[in-house]
């Protein structure tokens, strides 16, 4: 029986994608991508928007770890870590930062497969209905969180995951002075512990996208000493 369902996966190791894939095929699941690098995943998981995600954690430009971080910051889909590392901590911290399941290498690809469209039905189970988009908007601005997609104007910005992670967090607290801790905690997911740079080299990065003016910012307005607004004047 046919599964409705996009499947990406994510390594290097082009034996493992061949072999997840013709399992997953054979249980139904067709839509299945695969990539082998950081950046090309992440890019298919933009592009593609799929159901679920197998995701390594040793690749060729990065680890499996910032890619999780990067899609939990625009999606909640679910995300089961592939890796050959098998001690507990690894395993912790695939948790922690956002994984629903961690599968050590060798595995059986059958028990994959069956906890692939164990999610899969979680996934459902948890929107039964049909999700309909979730779109944050104020003054000029909208961003549909499912399509990970900030409008100005009706006019479509790229942004980067950090960027979108920041605009969702200051389109959620308009007009309200957030402190670079509080970002950093929301946007990045770790405690603050000083890194101030981080935090304005992307707000910089933000003005260089939503103000027509970046050094004279209309919207994205720095509070001297306590941190940034977006800055929304009633209509």
């Amino acid at each position: 029986m046919s599964i409705n369902k996009k499947v990406l996966i994510i390594d290097d190791e082009e034996a493992i994608l061949k072999l997840v894939a013709t399992v997953l095929r054979k249980e139904g699941i067709d839509h299945v991508i695969t990539s082998t690098t950081a950046e090309d995943g992440f890019a298919q998981f933009q592009q593609k928007q799929p159901d679920l995600v197998l995701l390594d954690i040793m690749l060729p430009d990065g680890e499996g770890y910032e890619v999780c971080k990067q899609m939990r910051a625009v999606s909640k889909v679910p995300i089961l870590f592939l890796s050959a590392k098998t001690e507990e901590i690894d395993k912790i911290l695939g948790f922690a930062i956002g994984g629903d399941d961690y599968i050590t290498k060798p595995f059986s690809p059958k028990e994959l497969a069956y906890r692939v469209k164990a999610q899969l039905r979680r996934a459902d189970y948890m929107q039964p209905e049909a999700v309909k988009d979730t779109i944050l908007s104020a003054g000029p601005f909208k961003l549909n969180e499912q399509k990970a997609e900030l409008l100005k104007n009706g006019i479509s910005i790229d942004l980067k995951p950090k960027e979108l992670g920041l605009i969702k967090y200051f389109l959620q607290n308009v007009n309200k002075v957030i402190s670079k801790e509080r970002l950093y905690d929301a946007v990045w997911g770790e405690d603050f512990i000083g890194i101030d740079n981080t935090v304005m080299v992307h707000i910089r990065r933000l003005r260089e996208k939503i103000e027509e003016q970046p050094s004279e910012p209309r919207y994205l307005i720095t509070v001297k000493g306590l941190g940034y607004k977006l800055a929304i004047e009633d209509e």
